[in-house]
């Protein structure tokens, strides 16, 4: 399996562990540890170094099967955000709070079915039991009821999600910190391509969905 076939998070971390930098373009991370295994082979042939307890990725250097025999089988993980300790924090601190969140109903969801489909609506009627706050009435969206502002609108991966309907409007996003989502009215036509910018630049898709191409989608 070569550089080329692995996934930007893979590559990713093979940078981290040589302690080179993870920005950039796939293409780009690939010239990078191309250039980082040439330049270890040619300093392991100058001083003839000769070891019995061989690393796993040196010896993947000398044997070009070693990565299809061992990697395929690997489990490939997500794309991780890059956070500093307090978005942490807060993130888990979220995530706490959310799971004690009420589910906010519309007045009389139990007796419309259109009603209990929809999203919260504030009920306005002089003599609404909800309004009122009497018994046994679902609770009210309120101020309280707030989260933390600064991972306001963040994924619970830890991504910022950036809303995108084509291509173009990949340029720009950090692929460290932000991560897409695809509007729900794109076709597949579109989303194949957004999917394929996303690869390349190293963006995660949030909603990434499989797409059989079959015909001029190929």
């Amino acid at each position: 399996m070569t550089y080329e076939n692995m996934t930007v998070a893979e590559l990713k971390d093979l940078l981290r562990e040589a302690g080179l930098p993870v920005s950039g373009k796939k293409s780009e991370l690939v010239e990078r540890l191309n250039a980082s295994s040439v330049e270890e082979t040619v300093d392991v042939v100058e001083e003839e170094f000769i070891d019995e307890e061989v690393d796993d990725f040196e010896m993947a250097d000398a044997d070009d099967d070693f990565f299809d025999d061992d990697f395929d089988q690997i489990h490939t993980a997500r794309q991780k955000p890059i956070l500093d300790d307090e978005t942490k924090v807060n993130l888990v601190t979220r995530a706490a709070e959310k799971k004690k969140m009420p589910k906010f109903r519309r007045q009389e969801w139990y007796r419309y079915y259109r009603l209990a489909r929809t999203g919260w609506r504030k009920p306005n009627g002089y003599q609404s039991k909800q309004r009122l706050n009497m018994k046994y009435r679902t609770p009210m969206a309120r101020i309280g009821y707030g989260k933390i502002a600064s991972v306001r609108g963040f994924h619970p991966s830890g991504f910022k999600e950036v809303m995108v309907n084509q291509s173009s409007e990949l340029d720009g996003i950090d692929p460290e910190t932000q991560a897409v989502r695809i509007g729900a009215t794109v076709g597949n036509r579109k989303r194949s391509t957004i999917h394929d910018r996303a690869d390349d630049l190293g963006i995660r898709v949030l909603n990434r969905r499989r797409i059989e191409r079959k015909g001029d989608l190929q």
